[in-house]
């Protein structure tokens, strides 16, 4: 029960947002929605100088990826499921999973030409925040949930 008035707490404070992290390093692109949204779908997997572009995604049932999903690509988990089957056949692979949003951070951190997100409240020093996106209303308390529990956690 404290974690959700919590929750609520923090969603009053301030609005949840997503935000796309990248590592130090640069990514030699146009960071807009559009190249954001080619990158996660793997439609752009270089950039202009020929870095490997390397996108993650949280676990298929994380709150966190079904936010992500609907608020860059339009997608439902379950759409994007699909989608995922049928580029798979054409032999590319959906981007890597991570089990946490700090192994995001890290990984990100670590890996030149990674692009990940996290929950506002979790992007810290070790990243460039590179683009914002809003939350889905109807996933909205969720992701609040998820700043709840990382602030309670540090």
């Amino acid at each position: 029960m404290l974690l959700l008035c919590s929750a609520a707490t923090w969603a009053a404070q301030s609005p949840p947002h997503i935000d796309v992290v990248t590592g130090a390093a640069p990514i030699d692109l146009r960071l807009d929605r559009s190249q954001l949204r080619d990158i996660f779908l793997k439609r752009v997997v270089i950039d202009r100088s020929g870095t490997a572009l390397v996108p993650l995604n949280m676990p298929p049932d994380h709150p966190l990826r079904a936010a992500f999903s609907e608020a860059l690509l339009g997608k439902t988990p379950e759409a994007l499921r699909r989608f995922w089957n049928e580029r798979y056949f054409q032999g590319v692979s959906p981007p890597y999973v991570v089990r946490s949003q700090e192994a995001m951070l890290r990984f990100v951190t670590e890996t030149p030409g990674a692009l990940g997100y996290v929950v506002s409240c979790r992007a810290d020093e070790r990243v460039r925040v590179v683009a914002e996106l809003p939350v889905p209303q109807d996933l909205a308390d969720a992701v609040a949930a998820l700043c709840a529990a990382s602030q309670a956690g540090r």
